[in-house]
């Protein structure tokens, strides 16, 4: 396919066009012939709310919003998060470019970024507990941190 002035563009594999055309109209087939029940769907999201349920709740302890002073000369400073589980501490900034944060005591965990049911994002840590993450949260979002058996998840904020 040309634009007329430039060399051809790629196009896209055809049989996946056709795969997913496919898939979209079967989907909206079912979405006629056979809804799921409203019942049914709230059991699911009831399950999936409960699928945390051993873990602890991290405490908001800081949030610059609410409890930093003020500084002269600085119009847009980053937001600063700290939250607190047992021995857990978690310290994160929220940019326009993503998060950045600490575990401490540092320890190998795995952190998610949730930012609703189907939204996931895995966060690597360091070995001293730093990790980042590239995206930035939009919208509520709330972090999920595995170290072990132990689950942590923290109460969920607006960026």
């Amino acid at each position: 396919m040309a634009d007329g002035d430039g060399p051809p563009h790629e196009v896209a594999d055809d049989g996946e066009f056709v795969d997913a055309l496919l898939e979209e109209e079967l989907r909206q087939a079912a979405a006629v012939l056979d809804p799921v029940p409203d019942v049914l769907r709230q059991l699911a999201l009831d399950a999936y709310a409960l699928h945390d349920l051993d873990a602890q709740i991290a405490e908001l302890t800081f949030d610059s919003l609410v409890d930093a002073l003020p500084v002269r000369g600085v119009t847009d400073p980053p937001r600063m998060l700290t939250f607190r589980a047992g021995e857990v501490t978690v310290d994160v900034e929220v940019t326009e470019d993503g998060l950045i944060g600490q575990v401490l005591p540092p320890s190998s965990a795995r952190i998610e970024v949730l930012g609703g049911p189907q939204t996931v994002r895995p966060v690597t840590v360091d070995t001293l507990g730093r990790f980042t993450s590239d995206t930035p949260p939009a919208g509520p979002f709330a972090l999920r941190l595995r170290t072990g058996a132990d689950v942590i998840v923290t109460e969920w904020l607006r960026a």
